[in-house]
This record gives C-alpha cells, structure tokens and sequence, in this order.
C-alpha cells in the first residue's frame, strides 16, 4: 500500500518536473528555440492550428529562426499569427519565407529573464510540496484507520520526504543550467 502511495507520489513530481522544462523551453535565451513558437495558432482556411501545421519550421543558425509555409497564401496569416502571440520577435517576410531574428539580450533582460525562471522553479518546488503533503495525509489516514502500524507510517513519511529532496534537488539542477544558458553572453 505504501509503495503504490510512493509510486504515484514520484509519477506525480515528475509530471511536475515535466512541466517546469515545458515552461523553460518557452523562456527565449537570446538563442534560437523553437519551443517559443508552440503557443503560435494561425487562422488556417476557418479553423485555428498550430504554427507547425500549416509550416517547415527550422534552426539554420543559432540566432534565427526560418519559417517555409507549405501554401505561400498562408504566410500573412503566420506573420499575424506571430505578431498576436506576443513572444517579442518581429517576423520578416520575404514572400517566399518567415524570418525570425533572435535579438541579443542586454544584461538587464537577461536578470529579468533569469528572475523569471526563478519563479517558475519556485511554483514547481510548491507543486512538489503539495504532492507532498497529499502523500502524508494519505499516511495518516492509512493509520487513523489502522490500515497501517505507526512505524509504517513513520517509514512512510520519510520516504516521501526522501522524494521529495530528489525531486526538488532535481528542479534546483535544472534551473541552475537554464540560468546558465540564459546568462551566457
């Protein structure tokens, strides 16, 4: 009963974990990231798709993004697209394809940036925490009803917590290269 509580508790961080690098890949580091542009939905003969659906979407350089629609009618309605996304890059549209420059980021967008993902660390460490606190109120219930010893429970508790420091230790790791990366000039 323990070790199923302890299963899904680690599911259920990493599930977490997942999602912080979801939202770190979203955070531009001066270096092209195509994870910028998942949130991009263009108008696509009355429907709304994702960007990749209607385009080729590459990485030519390290600072440039090349955007080739697979009907050319379409490319007024990426760059709209692009622009109603809000993700701060102007698109450039030559006719034939959709650039994207990366600007270099000054060292005081690269603070903000850096705080940013700081924020992002720290609602993840708070959803660990909660998952957490599920695990051990589920270990108390499970004595309270003498489904399990005290020592159970106590062993329980510490297992969770053990997890827990992984997971957040897991999350500390992962921060620390993103602010890396986002602070390499």
């Amino acid at each position: 009963m323990i070790d199923d509580l302890i299963k899904d508790l680690v599911a259920s961080q990493n599930s977490s974990i997942e999602a912080f690098q979801r939202d770190l890949g979203r955070v531009r580091t001066g270096r092209a990231n195509l994870a910028v542009l998942e949130l991009v939905r263009v108008s696509y003969y009355g429907s709304t798709v994702p960007l990749n659906q209607v385009a080729a979407v590459s990485i030519p350089d390290a600072r440039l993004i090349l955007i080739k629609p697979w009907e050319k009618s379409v490319l007024s309605d990426i760059e709209k697209a692009i622009n109603m996304a809000e993700i701060g890059l102007t698109p450039q549209n030559d006719g034939e394809v959709i650039r994207l420059p990366i600007p270099t980021l000054t060292e005081e967008r690269r603070k903000e940036l850096a705080k940013q993902t700081r924020k992002l660390a720290e609602s993840a460490r708070v959803s660990l925490r909660n998952h957490r606190r599920d695990s051990n109120d589920f270990l108390k219930e499970f004595e309270k009803n003498k489904e399990i010893s005290e020592d159970d429970k106590k062993r329980g508790l510490e297992r969770t917590q053990k997890e827990t420091d992984q997971a957040v230790a897991k999350i500390d790791q992962i921060l620390a290269e993103k602010e890396k990366e986002i602070m390499e000039v």
